[in-house]
């Protein structure tokens, strides 16, 4: 009896989270305009969503602006990690607490507070600001997604490269970079990911002269419900959820490995 309520109220909850995105998806290829009544199965309204100039656009912005900000994001944090080996245990400690505080902080809080800072050294916002501001909140993410694999890496195999001949850079680039592979391939992932689904820091740091996605959707659900924002809303929701499950196999995978290894090590 205690396992079927355990059951149950887990599948209450799935289904209070995900039943509105389900009836999104279905409704995406309804053939009526009604948000209530089914008018038949239609692909017309993703036809007209690839037609549509601004949706284009913005999708195109925001795949820039993804793509760029992680991969930035991700080569300051693989760096950052790399000089937080070499300092003290406690200043390590507390820096990694800095970083941790963007993570919790709400996004209207660093919205704003980034809007104020480009209006407060007169940067004009627009692309370069936006890019900067995705930056700038997916950089700890990246961190996080990194700085285990530095934990797991042994203190002296730097050194040892180093005995072997290799110059520093050589060590890190042969040695060293293989290792945290791993981590950097999900923190692009995961990066790649918060970008792509950013609404309320690209909302005060884009300015009028650019949209990503997620603004657009909004300026069209303001004006009124067309159905290309379900097909729309369908495919970035598709796509997240499949980034999210590659960065969660590589963990699993990570996790199997490390016990593997360990393991091995008895």
């Amino acid at each position: 009896m205690k396992k079927l309520l355990k059951n149950g109220y887990m599948f209450l909850i799935f289904a209070f989270l995900y039943a509105p995105v389900v009836v999104l998806i279905i409704f995406s290829f309804n053939d009526a305009k009604s948000r209530a009544v089914w008018g038949g199965f239609t692909l017309d309204w993703y036809r007209k969503l690839f037609q549509n100039s601004d949706i284009l656009s913005a999708l195109r912005v925001t795949l820039i602006i993804a793509l760029l900000s992680a991969l930035i994001s991700t080569f300051v944090a693989a760096i950052t990690c790399l000089g937080l080996q070499s300092m003290k245990r406690r200043l390590r400690g507390v820096i990694m607490q800095v970083t941790y505080i963007p993570n919790v902080s709400p996004d209207l809080v660093t919205g704003i507070s980034l809007m104020l800072l480009f209006f407060f050294i007169g940067l004009k916002t627009g692309f370069p600001t936006l890019l900067m501001a995705h930056i700038a909140f997916n950089i700890p993410y990246a961190i996080l997604s990194i700085s285990p694999k530095f934990k797991q890496l042994d203190k002296n195999i730097y050194e040892a490269a180093l005995d072997l001949g290799c110059k520093p850079h050589q060590a890190i680039i042969k040695v060293i970079l293989p290792e945290i592979m791993p981590g950097i391939v999900t923190a692009l992932i995961l990066t790649f990911t918060l970008s792509i689904d950013d609404f309320v820091i690209s909302y005060f740091t884009a300015g009028n002269q650019i949209s990503t996605l997620a603004i657009t959707i909004y300026s069209m659900a303001r004006k009124s419900v067309n159905p290309q924002i379900n097909a729309l809303s369908a495919l970035m929701f598709v796509t997240v959820l499949i980034l999210l499950i590659i960065v969660n196999i590589r963990s699993g995978k990570d996790s199997k490995v490390k016990v593997g290894t360990r393991g091995g090590d008895k």
